[in-house]
């Protein structure tokens, strides 16, 4: 297959890129490199260190033997899509480029405006030159379980039927998003499905769970090839963080009373999950909905499985509540459907003690890489900024 994947330097594209390639099929990666501008901007980086996009994919063709090609650009261009989609002709466009922290979208308004824009823009650039270049092309979106939020009733996965006034209909899932980036998903989703009605593309929406873990077999293979760990208060998620503050001398900082609870995922079920989806599309006009994690943890959970594994290494850190910074549930019912990546063969990676210590070793032979000042939660939820 000819995959294009947006993003591909990125946290999930990078791993997925490489992955899709040790399977045979013909890859092409799209990226502007605006997530390594935005470590500079927030004065943080990645706890690995990563190469620049041709010397990794220059170290891919001499370790594996197979070449994948790339171009830089940004997706709110549509002359830059309308180019690369002509010119590949994917089967499957894989779109993971897009902005994809919740905190950083509610720093003020300059960066809620560029997230809304860079997002729903970039998607509707890339719906249109597939619609009228390669109509019969997959689009794979990755969209976020974030979308739901977090009702009094099960998550199902995309739609559900429900009986009114005796009469009932399967409609779209209720979304309830606690963000602007998480907004800017249910803006891509409802464009999508849109579009599969008028035009008959076929799409795949992945809500994925919150990922966690940063290795792969082909990004562990070579130094060259690591993925990023992002554990700062912006872009790193709960579990990264806690590594990184443990592995450095750290409290483990818990926002409020840590009973929020959410989907997860181990990156090495996330490039499985693309291949699923790749490997059995969609049909012409279908909008079709997977939930893709596998378990679910609370962020109290994560901090106390981290503080147990880091004194089997001999750190003793401390797990303390902050103010939550976020308007969000913090004890909330919480059960997802997340059956449909399972039936098409998935066979999911735990999270448990091991997987935890593999993280710890790696913030620990990174710890002067690890800027603490990062940690603390910088953004408001409740008050507005301008800027």
């Amino acid at each position: 297959m000819r995959v294009l994947v947006a993003g591909g330097d990125g946290f999930c594209g990078w791993p997925t890129a490489l992955y899709l390639s040790a399977q045979g099929h013909e890859v092409f990666i799209a990226d502007n490199y605006s997530r390594r501008g935005w470590d500079e901007e927030l004065g943080t980086n990645s706890l690995t260190e990563i190469s620049d996009l041709p010397t990794r994919v220059a170290r891919w063709q001499e370790t594996s033997g197979r070449e994948i090609g790339y171009a830089s650009g940004d997706l709110t261009d549509e002359r830059y899509v309308y180019e690369i989609v002509d010119r590949f002709r994917p089967d499957a466009f894989v779109h993971f480029a897009e902005q994809r922290s919740a905190p950083y979208s509610m720093i003020d308004r300059s960066h809620a405006v560029f997230t809304q824009v860079n997002n729903v823009v970039g998607n509707l650039n890339i719906m249109y030159a597939i619609g009228e270049i390669v109509p019969e092309c997959h689009l794979i979106k990755l969209g976020t379980m974030g979308e739901y939020g977090t009702p009094n009733i099960d998550i199902e996965e995309g739609y559900i039927t429900i009986e009114h006034n005796g009469r009932t209909d399967t409609l779209p899932y209720p979304k309830q998003p606690g963000s602007f980036y998480h907004l800017s998903k249910v803006h891509d989703s409802h464009n999508i499905h849109f579009a599969c009605k008028i035009w008959g593309l076929r799409a795949t929406d992945l809500n994925q769970g919150v990922v966690y873990n940063v290795e792969t077999d082909e990004t562990a293979s070579d130094p060259v090839l690591a993925n990023r760990f992002d554990y700062d208060g912006i872009f790193g998620t709960a579990l990264n963080r806690f590594c990184a503050q443990a592995a450095s001398g750290n409290d483990i900082t818990v926002y409020g009373g840590g009973g929020q609870t959410r989907g997860f995922i181990d990156i090495r079920d996330t490039v499985r999950c693309i291949e699923l989806a790749a490997n059995n599309p969609a049909e012409r006009g279908e909008f079709r909905v997977f939930n893709q994690f596998t378990e679910q943890w609370s962020v109290l959970e994560l901090g106390q499985l981290v503080a147990k594994v880091a004194q089997t290494l001999d750190l003793e850190p401390n797990l303390v509540h902050l103010e939550n910074p976020r308007v969000e549930k913090e004890t909330h019912y919480y059960k997802a459907a997340n059956t449909r990546l399972i039936d098409l063969g998935l066979k999911p990676h735990l999270l448990n003690e091991e997987t935890v210590e593999k993280l710890l070793l790696i913030a620990m032979e990174n710890r002067d890489r690890i800027h603490p000042e990062t940690f603390a939660p910088q953004v408001n939820w409740r008050k507005p900024h301008y800027k």
